[in-house]
């Protein structure tokens, strides 16, 4: 019987371990491109999961004025998927020359719509209490 809790243990213990995201990437560390967070298959992402990315700038729009302001635009992914980036310019920078077909790499909170959803949390957490996100245009970083 102790055999059988200790291998139960175990299981649950590996079970628990493999499903844990990545724990040795510091989000408030500075990042390039190239230590940024492995992008994921954008199929499998999650309401509230933190998720990373590169699209093609499909359309700017106008941004949200109501509340926390925020500059808008949607991406498409090589995936096909469309995504509302929702890049909040009351905590971070806008992103200068924004324009149609322009490349843009993404950090963020990824929030599911009959659309193909919204990345939004694409900076800094003044409080310190959520993962720091950001966007990359032109070699620069906004967060």
């Amino acid at each position: 019987m102790k055999k059988f809790v200790l291998l139960l243990l175990a299981i649950g213990g590996a079970y628990y371990a493999l499903n844990q995201p990545d724990s040795a990437v510091d989000y408030n560390a500075p990042q390039s491109s190239s230590t940024a967070p492995r992008a994921q298959n954008d199929s499998q992402w999650r309401a509230g999961q933190q998720v990373s990315g590169t699209g093609t700038v499909d359309r700017v729009l106008s941004d949200d004025n109501d509340g926390s302001r925020h500059q808008r635009f949607i991406l498409r992914l090589s995936s096909g998927r469309t995504l509302l980036v929702a890049h909040n310019i009351d905590l971070a920078p806008r992103v200068s020359s924004l324009g149609e077909g322009d490349t843009v790499s993404f950090y963020g909170e990824f929030e599911p719509n009959d659309r193909g959803g919204v990345i939004h949390w694409t900076h800094h957490d003044p409080q310190g209490r959520h993962a720091a996100g950001w966007l990359e245009h032109n070699g620069q970083r906004y967060q």
